[in-house]
């Protein structure tokens, strides 16, 4: 491992080497392989502001070009993961449906749909905002207390929601509270109580209800799979400022997520 992005190295490395454990040939190797890597991109070839990428700025990152591809990479970044036949895509010439958008991701802060490693958007639409743009009867719930966590679920509450309306969304998953640089976790599942809050609304709902997970690791998520009261299934990582947007495309059938375009069915 040449480079570690967190405090491991910085704390422990000085240790390992005064220790005879960590020799210095190897920390020589990995200062050449890094520093190569620099040069072969010209970071040392004068004053920055003179190289190819030395004047970007937020006019250029927040061009309408470079926000069409924020959008772009998020829609090719979504997996189907499952979908019942008569499902998805969801319709959009009904007036008249009902959507409710329910659980801890569903209208979170703009760092979940980030995830790590991101710079301030440009512009910031959640998973709620994108379902409002197709359907004006859309009803949010956050089903968990502590976002992701879901110490405690208002299962009563969501699941009262989720029968007044058409269809569900559920949307849940992971943040930064539970998985980012130098937080790992060690086990695969849906953290607290979100398990409990996806099995009562899918139990309750009139049709069923479409899952959606965001998170950047593994999820075991095998009771849903064979739940038949869950019909959709989707993984949307971290889809970034413009996530909320293209997960609605997906599911209201504008956009079709890549490899498994055999599942949908849109004539």
């Amino acid at each position: 491992m040449d480079l570690e992005c967190g405090s491991y190295l910085t704390y422990h490395a000085k240790s390992a080497v005064l220790q005879k454990k960590l020799g210095m040939s190897e920390i020589d190797r990995a200062l050449q392989n890094l520093f190569s890597i620099r040069m072969r991109l010209g970071l040392f070839d004068g004053n920055p502001t003179r190289l190819s990428f030395g004047l970007i700025g937020s006019n250029h990152v927040c061009s309408k070009e470079h926000q069409y591809l924020a959008l772009e990479a998020a829609r090719n970044g979504i997996v189907l993961l499952k979908n019942s036949p008569t499902l998805l895509p969801l319709p959009k010439t009904s007036p008249s449906i009902s959507l409710a958008v329910i659980g801890p991701n569903a209208n979170s802060s703009p760092l979940t749909l980030l995830g790590n490693y991101a710079g301030p958007p440009c512009k910031y639409v959640t998973i709620l905002q994108g379902f409002r743009h197709y359907v004006k009867n859309a009803f949010y719930h956050p089903g968990c207390d502590g976002g992701p966590k879901c110490s405690s679920a208002q299962i009563d509450q969501a699941v009262e929601v989720a029968k007044k309306v058409d269809y569900v969304v559920l949307v849940m998953g992971l943040d930064q509270s539970e998985e980012r640089e130098e937080r790992d976790r060690v086990h695969l599942d849906l953290p607290g109580k979100q398990l409990e809050l996806i099995n009562g609304v899918a139990e309750a709902s009139k049709k069923p209800v479409i899952l959606v997970l965001l998170s950047g690791g593994p999820l075991d998520i095998t009771s849903a799979k064979y739940n038949h009261k869950i019909g959709g299934i989707l993984w949307a990582g971290y889809p970034g400022e413009l996530g909320g947007i293209a997960l609605a495309q997906i599911i209201f059938g504008d956009h079709n997520p890549g490899d498994f375009s055999f599942v949908f069915d849109y004539e």
